[in-house]
């Protein structure tokens, strides 16, 4: 038995999980004995506590459940009726199985036995071959006592660790994270309104881990202590922020292998409740900024592992996105703002107002803001009201705005147009008269070329263009380049040119004869005028501080 104690604790294969009925019957100690399953075979699933091997007409007054129960068949009664009792009593108890030798008394099992058993659905084994109890009882008990002391070892660590996390002050993900990767199942944060703020698959997608969220969370009631509820058999954990209840961790049931949740599952997700509440007290922000925040860096830079995880995402925090458009606007804060404020203060002012929004900090000095329409084409009005509730929090706020889209995951380009439009205001430009923000029409060609002021080449453009020129009238005190601006925008018109620079004509045609010969160029030509005028505006963005 000895020699065959490592391949029978494999075959046990227990060191995640209590030890059945099927897996002691696979011990090659038993599996000598030609076991047969008679009756529940759907029940072998049963964890096995102990071994108890008896020869008494009562032996349940022993026993406290789970035993494994070995018997000869010698104390069965002979009537039907002493066969119905001792069964009973056993399935009262709650044993295991009941496993009978069909050596000495029996070379069949007792029609009375099978039915009795059939009816109360307690698992009866024969064995056809002699087995030394004893020898079972030694492995299987060894078996036990080995899981227990694995168990306890698996137990201490999933406490260091989530003491660990405590201790170095970890946010909610990192700890949500640390408990999916612990249990190997899905977690999930909520808050009371079944919002999932923060959820870590593991072996599903975002998707299928939550989509219909909330319908689904509803279907499972609140627990006062970490239990399995709901019809999909979630195990839950009362999260709890300053004495009350916030929300609850949720670990979803394992998609393939054994779904039922075991003791360490359960104290996997008491830990990871317990770290929520610590880091509930030492974090701050709110959780659902923080996931708002999350969820829309991760939209803006097409983060997502597919559209449907998106959608998923977004709906579990509580976004519309079912027949609905999106438009992206970032609000640029001046320097020194205070951004949680002004986002919390954006927050508050969006819903009170009825907007379907997401608001969060993107970077520090930016805001981002996701709206749902459920009409195409409104986003004007809605857009309107988040720009003015911006610049109430700042009158020096910026407020850029992406184009409409139809689709969630496109609104990772209407954030990225957006922030075209933001790189595109100089300093103090104030948006078109008749409305409070800035959008892709707005870009004409200073902004374009402001928004691309720090490229090289429009550097090296300007400066190649209009160098000399500039190097001129800083070595003679002259103002070509003014003249030149006014001949530009004069559409080439030599007497506006001579007015609005309070010149004569003379002069006007003596300085563009100098203009042409510095730079080499005709000023008669359309495209050459071309050329400079986007110079000229290039050096002014170049100027402009």
């Amino acid at each position: 038995m000895r020699e065959n104690e490592s391949s029978e604790r494999e075959t046990a294969g227990t060191a995640s999980r209590p030890l059945t009925v099927a897996d002691a019957l696979a011990l090659p100690v038993l599996a000598a004995g030609q076991p047969q399953v008679v009756t529940g075979v759907d029940h072998l699933d049963r964890p096995v506590r102990w071994v108890h091997i008896t020869e008494l007409t009562d032996p349940a007054s022993f026993l406290k459940g789970g035993e494994l129960v070995l018997t000869t068949g010698m104390p069965l009664p002979e009537e039907p009726a002493g066969v119905r009792r001792y069964v009973d009593e056993l399935a009262d108890v709650g044993a295991a199985a009941l496993v009978i030798e069909l050596v000495r008394r029996y070379h069949r099992p007792p029609a009375a036995l099978v039915d009795a058993c059939r009816a109360r659905g307690l698992p009866l084994v024969t064995l056809a071959a002699d087995v030394n109890f004893l020898d079972v009882t030694q492995v299987v008990h060894a078996l036990l006592l080995g899981n227990q002391a694995d168990a306890m070892r698996r137990t201490q660590r999933i406490h260091e660790a989530f003491t660990a996390l405590t201790l170095r002050g970890a946010g909610p993900r990192e700890v949500v994270r640390a408990a999916a990767q612990t249990s190997g199942r899905t977690v999930v944060l909520e808050n009371l309104v079944h919002q999932a703020l923060v959820c870590e698959p593991s072996g599903r997608t975002l998707e299928e881990a939550l989509t219909g969220w909330e319908r689904r969370s509803r279907a499972a009631p609140p627990r006062e202590r970490t239990e399995v509820c709901g019809p999909e058999g979630w195990l839950v954990a009362p999260v709890e922020y300053q004495g009350e209840r916030w929300g609850r961790a949720v670990m979803l049931p394992a998609r393939t292998g054994p779904s039922a949740f075991g003791p360490e599952d359960v104290t996997v997700l008491e830990r990871t409740a317990m770290a929520l509440t610590i880091a509930r007290l030492i974090h701050a922000t709110p959780w659902e900024r923080t996931a708002h925040r999350g969820a829309l860096r991760d939209l803006a830079e097409q983060r997502h592992r597919s559209p449907a995880d998106a959608h998923a995402r977004f709906a579990a925090l509580g976004l519309p996105v079912a027949d609905c458009s999106f438009v992206a606007v970032r609000v640029d804060l001046p320097a020194g703002a205070d951004d949680a404020e002004a986002e919390r203060r954006l927050s508050e002012t969006l819903r009170a107002a009825g907007v379907p929004t997401l608001v969060g900090v993107l970077a520090p000095g930016r805001l981002g803001v996701l709206l749902a329409l459920r009409t195409a084409g409104t986003w004007r009005p809605a857009v309107e009201r988040l720009s003015l509730g911006a610049l109430a929090v700042d009158p020096d706020a910026v407020v850029s705005v992406g184009s409409e889209v139809r689709d969630l995951p496109a609104a990772a380009r209407s954030f990225r147009e957006a922030g075209r439009v933001a790189e595109a205001v100089p300093p103090g430009a104030p948006p078109p008269e008749g409305r409070s923000f800035h959008e892709l029409s707005d870009i004409g060609l200073r902004r374009l070329l402001y928004a691309l002021r720090e490229d090289v080449r429009i550097q090296e453009y300007a400066e190649r263009r209009l160098g000399r020129l500039a190097d001129h009238d800083t070595r003679h005190g002259t103002d070509l380049l003014t003249t030149l601006r006014h001949y530009l925008d004069a559409a080439g018109n030599k007497t506006t040119t001579a007015r609005r620079g309070n010149l004569s004509r003379e002069t006007v045609y003596q300085r563009l004869r100098t203009i042409e010969r510095l730079l080499d160029c005709d000023l008669e030509s359309g495209g050459q005028r071309t050329e400079l005028h986007v110079a000229l505006a290039a050096l002014d963005v170049l100027r402009t501080r």
